[in-house]
């Protein structure tokens, strides 16, 4: 059984910055591409960013220049580096993966 695991949420002011990590339990991570999603208090679970298999990258309109996805596949482990949050970034993360898995969250919380 797979299993994502997201890790690094927390609570910060606006133009703080968090990283989020996303570990999978088995060793086949390479062969996914790994998204990261968000959603809202009260709103739809939207896209965020792409960390494809073969190293590209794509990003929401609403974080780039701000967020960085990476991924570091000797350690199953994709990575959602958060930098000059706003309070519109407030949301519960999840990591995807293109297999079909998602992870159980983690929470952002951008407050003054």
């Amino acid at each position: 059984q797979v299993q994502l695991a997201e890790t690094g949420g927390g609570l910060v002011q606006p133009g703080g910055s968090l990283r989020l990590s996303c570990a999978a339990s088995r060793n086949v991570f390479s062969n996914w591409d790994m998204r990261w999603y968000r959603q809202p208090p009260g709103r739809q679970r939207e896209w965020v960013a792409t960390a494809y298999r073969n190293g590209n990258t794509d990003y929401a309109d609403s974080v780039k220049g701000r967020f960085t996805i990476s991924r570091d596949n000797a350690k199953s482990t994709t990575y959602l580096q958060m930098n000059s949050l706003k309070t519109e970034d407030t949301a519960d993360y999840f990591c995807h993966s293109s297999a079909g898995f998602w992870g159980q969250g983690t929470q952002v919380s951008v407050s003054s």
